[in-house]
């Protein structure tokens, strides 16, 4: 099979000639359709996250590595224990796998585990053009969906239902604040309007970006380097926003969006973009 490997971290991807994995057990081989780019994937690439303050987190993969999480694919091969999956079914990738034993796993938050083989990130990935996964159980129907855009709702479309899941319910018009209009935020406006009957404000620098989410549905875009950015969020919100949603994660979308809530606000960080977050402590209390 044909892969696209990280050498080594921030060198260009190589093009490998690896051995086809051969399913044992309850195994699936998938031959790849479509893989989405992450931003995970940027970060797992150059070696490490940015902690800010000239820190870094170093991300311990194996190199030569194949990226990739956002994956679909069809079903090629079996294990001789795989069930409920045939030959020729199409099917998102679940790449969240744990390790199926410790207490996270157990709980039934097999996705937080911090030792389990998640698919792209510590087993080989979607950019090569098989993927093993585990178990069938990790497969699913994308329906309707676009060949293109099935795999990433196994990534940004779950990141992003999870961030709104975390700040339901959604009871006041505009209580919602989605920072950063990018490939996840815009997910995340999307599902806000079909899963959770609310019509977010929407924060970004790109104008572009702030047009395309009113006509997808905001009730206000907003543009941060404004002058008076904030007192129109104020405005639009009496006041009384209750969640802000920050899918950039950097020091100036969150020095903006702390202190655009209500009293027991919640601010929920889903971006990686790096830095640190400065926040002055009397706001926590009061």
């Amino acid at each position: 099979m044909k892969s696209y490997q990280v050498p080594e971290p921030g060198k260009p991807l190589e093009l490998a000639d690896i051995p086809t994995p051969e399913p044992t057990g309850s195994e699936v081989l998938i031959k790849t359709i479509a893989c989405g780019v992450c931003h995970s994937d940027v970060h797992i690439h150059s070696g490490a996250f940015d902690l800010g303050g000239g820190n870094e987190l170093p991300v311990p993969v194996p190199n030569p590595f194949t990226l990739g999480h956002e994956i679909y694919g069809e079903v090629v091969a079996l294990g001789p224990e795989a069930k409920d999956i045939n030959i020729g079914d199409k099917r998102i990738v679940y790449p969240w796998i744990g390790c199926g034993s410790c207490d996270v796993c157990n709980s039934g938050d097999e996705h937080l585990c911090n030792t389990g083989p998640v698919i792209g990130v510590m087993e080989p990935g979607g950019f090569g053009d098989h993927v093993l996964v585990p178990d069938s159980k990790y497969l699913h129907d994308a329906g309707s969906t676009p060949d293109h855009l099935a795999g990433s709702y196994a990534c940004s479309g779950l990141t992003a239902y999870s961030a709104l899941k975390k700040g339901a319910p959604y009871k006041d018009k505009n209580c919602l604040i989605i920072i950063g209009i990018g490939g996840v935020g815009m997910m995340g406006l999307q599902i806000a309007k079909a899963a959770f009957n609310c019509k977010p404000i929407v924060v970004d620098v790109d104008e572009e970006k702030l047009k395309i989410a009113l006509e997808n549905g905001a009730s206000a875009a907003i543009n941060p380097t404004d002058e008076d950015a904030f007192m129109k969020i104020f405005e639009l919100t009496a006041g009384n926003a209750s969640v802000a949603i920050d899918f950039v994660g950097s020091e100036e979308s969150t020095s903006f969006g702390v202190n655009l809530l209500r009293k027991g606000g919640k601010y929920i960080i889903v971006g990686l973009y790096g830095g640190e977050l400065k926040l002055p402590l009397p706001l926590i209390p009061i």
